[in-house]
């Protein structure tokens, strides 16, 4: 019997020995689809690549084996396949050839990542910072003081939590002006700028707008959520102009300001209308939010088919086990279609609404993705909601569009094909 568990261990040991790589499946097979994406992380943490296989299984990963990596699987209830050198040369083979829409992208350097965030963000959660945590997967906080210093550039990615950058708080006055979380914003806000030397709150954020604007231009990845897209845009169109109402910032808006938004400046939108009023809880009709007609059991948006070798990037950030999402709403929803630069890239969409709700841009030498929604497995997030449990939603295909862009900035550069 003795003889027999040592020839079993010792079988066992040859067949690891002759195991190169270690497939993380990202197919229907996967039982973690978002830890597996902490696996990666983690892997790349430890100065090893990452073989992303694009469009192969769900998206899948290999990496090469190493007991401690499998281990990492185990402890976080990732699938996973051991996979021998030659089998692996044979896949490698499948994905190279010119008949099939795959490609392998290496990721090569964990990156660094800052989430804009209030420290005290109550009473909102946030869908990054919720699967970040859940995929275990390190981030840091900054918000305006940090922006403000300079502090972008130690970083490699960059989330805008759900941020109005307008200055208009939200557009929370009706609903929310006597809560006290948003009083306690209002006047946090104020003190910040004042302590930059700004006289309202519209300056400081228009400020940390346009520093992560240049960041972007300098070769940084941005992705913003919910109401932190359209803000962002009308943010930087509005430069120069006031178009708060003065129970936000004591003065009334310029009336003329409509006419003289630079739509130049904006990422992905253009010649949409500002919504003057301070009461409603909307800020342009860049959102679909209080006029589409979807019922919520068909409210669904499919993403588009890239070419894994032809447009890589795009590819990466639509991996997935399904093209079908399940929609979600937000403060901001969904992108109108006719509003939308036609240089934005339209990652997925529901066609017969007329609405976006993924889209991608290039702007000097970085990239922006703008997600619509505010919580991809909570339909009608409300304000003082608990956080999702992501325990219950391992396999979201809403989330991992998120962790998609996390991932990105780890990939190794490559001249696009012409």
């Amino acid at each position: 019997m003795k003889r027999f568990a040592l020839l079993l261990i010792m079988m066992a040991s040859f067949v690891v020995a002759q195991a190169s790589m270690i497939l993380i499946p990202m197919d229907s097979r996967q039982q973690e689809h978002l830890k597996a994406y902490g696996i990666a992380y983690w892997v790349l943490t430890k100065n090893m690549k990452v073989d992303w296989m694009l469009n192969y299984r769900g998206g899948s990963f290999a990496v090469p084996y190493f007991a401690e990596a499998e281990n990492e699987c185990v402890v976080r209830n990732v699938t996973y396949e051991i996979v021998p050198d030659a089998q692996y040369n044979i896949i490698l083979s499948g994905i190279a050839s010119p008949e099939v829409n795959q490609d392998i992208v290496k990721l090569e350097k964990a990156p660094k990542i800052a989430v804009y965030s209030p420290k005290a963000k109550e009473p909102w959660d946030d869908a990054v910072t919720l699967v970040l945590t859940y995929a275990e997967i390190p981030y840091d906080l900054i918000y305006d003081d940090e922006v403000l210093q300079g502090k972008l550039a130690l970083y490699d990615w960059l989330h805008l939590h759900h941020e109005d950058f307008t200055g208009q708080f939200g557009k929370f006055y009706a609903a929310y002006s006597n809560a006290a979380w948003y009083q306690n914003d209002v006047k946090t806000d104020s003190e910040t700028a004042a302590r930059w030397g700004f006289s309202k709150v519209s300056q400081l954020k228009l400020a940390v707008a346009s520093k992560a604007r240049d960041y972007v231009a300098g070769g940084g990845f941005m992705f913003a959520m919910c109401s932190a897209t359209d803000s962002y845009d009308i943010a930087l169109a509005a430069e120069g102009l006031d178009i708060c109402e003065s129970m936000y910032d004591g003065d009334p808006a310029d009336p003329g300001a409509q006419s003289k938004l630079d739509f130049s400046k904006c990422f992905a939108f253009q010649n949409f209308n500002l919504v003057r009023d301070p009461m409603q809880y909307e800020f342009s009709n860049i959102d679909a939010t209080g006029t589409r007609r979807v019922p919520m059991d068909q409210d669904y948006f499919t993403l588009f088919e890239f070419s894994a070798k032809w447009d890589p990037v795009p590819s990466m950030l639509c991996q997935d086990h399904t093209q079908t999402i399940k929609a979600f709403m937000g403060q901001t929803t969904a992108f109108r279609n006719e509003l939308i630069k036609p240089t934005t890239l339209v990652m997925g969409e529901n066609k017969a609404a007329g609405e976006a709700r993924y889209v991608h841009g290039e702007y000097g030498n970085g990239t922006w993705t703008f997600y619509g929604g505010h919580d991809p497995e909570d339909y009608q997030h409300q304000v003082g909601d608990p956080p999702t449990d992501l325990s219950l939603h391992p396999n979201s295909p809403g989330y991992r569009l998120i962790l998609n862009n996390v991932l990105f900035p780890a990939a190794k550069k490559k001249k696009q094909k012409t």
